[in-house]
């Protein structure tokens, strides 16, 4: 680009655009004092551009596989042309969201080894509470191994509930917080893009919740059945 060093201005192209009245706005600073809507043609003459592009947004058919998708065209153009989906285009901000649930999983998880306290001092009540009911399963030919799986079961029987009926609770919740937003953000008022608290449940997360929720509960368990054993049985 040459400049006119007698009238800079000139050497610029310069139009007008007039505004209808309609401002579109995310309320993200980020995005609304860096961006603009605007017609290809107006941008074009701007800019000296016939039929180049900077940039091309595609939207996938639903159950696309998107990897196989994005290998294709990167295949098709080269190294000279960068193709990145949603995720790769905000990296860091669904990596701040990773590490944010993470750190979130890793609270609950330390909230309920400390709720499982309960769980050992009521399971350490019950055996001793029964130690009448021992001497008779004993009299009765039980083993001490037999009589210490029992109490094993029925602490496992109890992490078992609780994993099931706290999902099942928690998928409750999120449903009705997912149709009916009782959470909301900021009070509302246009604040941010949604009014509500958005939720979305993945099938991992509810497995690893699971299985966290039974490993945690079966050793909080093995520990008092197996110390008050070798004590009183």
């Amino acid at each position: 680009m040459k400049v006119n060093m007698a009238n800079p201005g000139a050497s610029f192209n310069h139009d007008y655009l007039y505004s209808p009245g309609i401002v579109f706005s995310v309320n993200q600073q980020q995005y609304d004092a860096k961006y603009i809507l605007t017609s290809l043609d107006f941008l074009r003459h701007l800019l000296d551009y016939t039929t180049e592009v900077s940039a091309i947004e595609l939207k996938l058919k639903p159950n696309v596989n998107l990897a196989s998708v994005q290998a294709n065209i990167e295949k098709i153009l080269g190294s000279d042309f960068v193709v990145q989906n949603r995720y790769q285009q905000q990296e860091d901000v669904f990596r701040i969201m990773e590490i944010e649930k993470l750190v979130s999983y890793l609270l609950i998880t330390f909230i309920l080894m400390i709720a499982c306290f309960n769980v050992i001092g009521s399971l350490s009540m019950l055996i001793l509470d029964k130690k009448d009911d021992v001497v008779t399963l004993r009299s009765l030919g039980a083993s001490d191994k037999m009589i210490s799986r029992i109490f094993l079961f029925e602490g496992r029987l109890i992490s078992l509930f609780g994993a099931f009926s706290g999902i099942i609770m928690g998928l409750i919740l999120c449903f009705i917080q997912d149709k009916f937003g009782i959470i909301t953000l900021g009070g509302g008022n246009g604040t941010f893009v949604v009014d509500a608290y958005p939720v979305s449940v993945h099938v991992w997360d509810i497995v690893l919740v699971f299985v966290t929720v039974l490993t945690v509960g079966f050793l909080s368990v093995w520990y008092p059945v197996r110390y008050l054993s070798k004590r009183l049985l």
